[in-house]
């Protein structure tokens, strides 16, 4: 076992895809600029994985997405292990037709015959002012498609684990990247970690703060900040959208009675009303307080600062909500 090291979120990530690839000569890497010409991305997620694996395997591609979720899924045909990167989640509006009517059918469609090992890595979240075509959170699109699995980490060491997982897995994987948190750091242990099965970050009694991504450090500061006030909060971290791990989920708010879903996507039709409904039939007479959810506003993400630290969840707001619950 190899011992932790301090790393940021990207980092793990570039070293995720080049662990994965020294131990598989069958892993493309494709998108655009990924390769090092192009500096490796436009953050780096790849910077030096082309230099060390060839750009053979390490391909910037031209400006459309859906030729490179195309190529990918072509290629996964024949067997290798894509990692395909879209920038930016908005533009995977682009390479729906690829995403959701071939790479997430063709196992059923044919019978079990074949099967679609991509992973699509993009980024997304507000807080930088990008703007509403760079920003939004759009999962509830793919955990709606059956054949598809969804992750978001919130962490450095999940980052690595998640995506080792990704690839390995033999459906399609969205592994979506929150931009904001690129360069937080935390110790990562090298370790594959499952898709779908979720983590208490912090354990409590009267309340459960179910998130992801980014939510996920917010809400372990209101935690933090509640415990002062005599307040126990657990936070579950649910790191794979698609599927979630409803046994995780259901034994923490059995046991504190008190559910709070929050996540940066939109409220209206997001995956927290799917996880409340699930929480509802199945622990109906033993909440002790209604489900609570937040999340972004019905709007596109604004440019305006102001304005876009008032569109998403934040610890205040987080704070506010679960203070409402407990109280």
């Amino acid at each position: 076992m190899t011992d932790p090291v301090k790393m940021t979120m990207i980092d793990a990530i570039n070293r995720a895809l080049h662990d994965a690839m020294e131990e598989n000569g069958r892993i493309l890497l494709l998108g655009e600029d990924v390769a090092d010409p192009e500096d490796g991305g436009v953050f780096g997620a790849t910077r030096g994985l082309s230099t060390r694996f060839g750009e053979d395997r390490v391909k910037s591609t031209p400006i459309s997405e859906q030729a490179i979720v195309g190529a990918a899924i072509g290629a996964s045909l024949v067997g290798y292990r894509p990692v395909a990167e879209v920038m930016l989640m908005n533009f995977m509006t682009v390479a729906m037709d690829m995403l959701v009517n071939h790479a997430a059918k063709l196992r059923f469609m044919s019978g079990g015959q074949t099967s679609v090992p991509i992973t699509v890595r993009t980024m997304t979240g507000s807080g930088l002012s990008l703007g509403g075509q760079h920003s939004d959170f759009v999962e509830a699109w793919f955990a709606h498609t059956a054949g598809m699995k969804v992750v978001i980490p919130s962490s450095a060491n999940d980052a690595y684990g998640l995506l080792r997982s990704a690839i390995d897995d033999e459906d399609p994987v969205i592994f979506v990247e929150t931009l904001p948190i690129y360069w937080a750091q935390g110790d990562v242990s090298f370790e594959r970690i499952p898709i779908g099965r979720a983590r208490v970050c912090r354990e409590g009694s009267d309340l459960t703060i179910i998130a992801y991504g980014q939510m996920v450090p917010h809400s372990l500061t209101v935690a933090a900040e509640l415990a002062k006030q005599g307040k126990s909060v657990e936070v579950v971290d649910l790191r794979t959208v698609s599927p979630w791990d409803r046994d995780t989920v259901l034994a923490s708010v059995a046991k504190t009675g008190r559910a709070l879903i929050v996540h940066e996507a939109v409220k209206e039709y997001g995956v927290g009303a799917e996880i409340a409904s699930v929480i509802g039939e199945a622990l109906f007479g033993q909440l002790k307080a209604p489900i609570q959810r937040l999340g972004g506003a019905y709007c596109p993400v604004p440019f305006s600062k102001p304005l876009e630290q008032a569109f998403a969840p934040n610890a205040d707001s987080i704070g506010a909500a679960a203070t409402a619950l407990l109280s």
